[in-house]
């Protein structure tokens, strides 16, 4: 079966992963945060089913849904196999998008989804295209993290470090560029989000700050072409900012 044929090439990609990290290769774990970063509405295990079958993706999307953007699949292009939720909706089964979370999936059949480089036809409009300072992004990310209940403060008594965090409060340095205070607080919060609670005594530094720096790498990761933005870090909790 095909989902079972997905279920075995998403164990092999974890497999390889744990086997590159053991190894002290973080290009691998590179790879799958930056796809994280571009396909933050799709589930993990379709996250690594992506990057395992087509490593350089960018956009990817269904059949229909190209057609529906004016674009068309490249004959003999191959497809990269995902899981789609099925439920029963009006004595009938209906695949819904990952995105749809108002239904309860009653189980999972494999679909295949396209990469934007196997299309043609109408370009594509580009997503988020504000250029050079962020403060826009570090607005939204300054309110997300204050109605969480984490006080945001600025001092140069941390220098020098950049930001620092502690139970309810993120400390960063001013001065810093538009684009490093973005990068910095991304950061913070991710060790706020993950780390301010009984969790901090289950994990040790490295692995605090490894976890931090994902949070930042997801969250900056689309901005990296834009004049005046960092790639850093990443978390999907702080995805929704992007």
């Amino acid at each position: 079966m095909k989902v079972e044929q997905a279920k075995q090439i998403a164990s092999k990609a974890i497999e390889q992963l744990s086997e590159a990290l053991e190894r002290g290769h973080s290009e691998t774990l590179r790879n799958y945060l930056a796809a994280m970063a571009k396909f933050h509405r799709y589930s993990l295990h379709n996250l690594i089913l992506i990057v395992s079958q087509r490593p350089d993706a960018t956009r990817v999307a269904g059949f229909h849904t190209w057609k529906q953007l004016g674009r068309n699949v490249k004959k003999g292009a191959k497809g990269i196999m995902i899981l789609a939720p099925v439920v029963l909706r009006k004595n009938r089964e209906e695949a819904t998008s990952e995105e749809d979370q108002s239904k309860t999936a009653v189980y999972f059949r494999a679909v295949y989804v396209f990469d934007q480089m196997d299309t043609d036809g109408k370009p594509l409009s580009e997503l988020g295209s504000a250029q050079g300072d962020p403060s826009a992004y570090t607005d939204k990310l300054k309110q997300f993290v204050v109605e969480r209940g984490i006080q945001l403060e600025y001092s140069d008594a941390i220098y020098p470090a950049q930001g620092q965090c502690s139970s309810g409060k993120i400390i960063l340095l001013p001065g810093q560029t538009p684009a490093e205070e973005f990068c910095t607080l991304a950061h913070e919060a991710g060790h706020s989000l993950l780390h301010m609670q009984e969790r901090h005594a289950e994990t040790t530094k490295r692995v605090r700050e490894t976890e931090a720096e994902a949070v930042a790498f997801v969250v900056c990761e689309p901005h990296r072409q834009r004049p005046g933005i960092l790639a850093r870090g990443g978390g999907r909790s702080l995805l929704d900012l992007v």
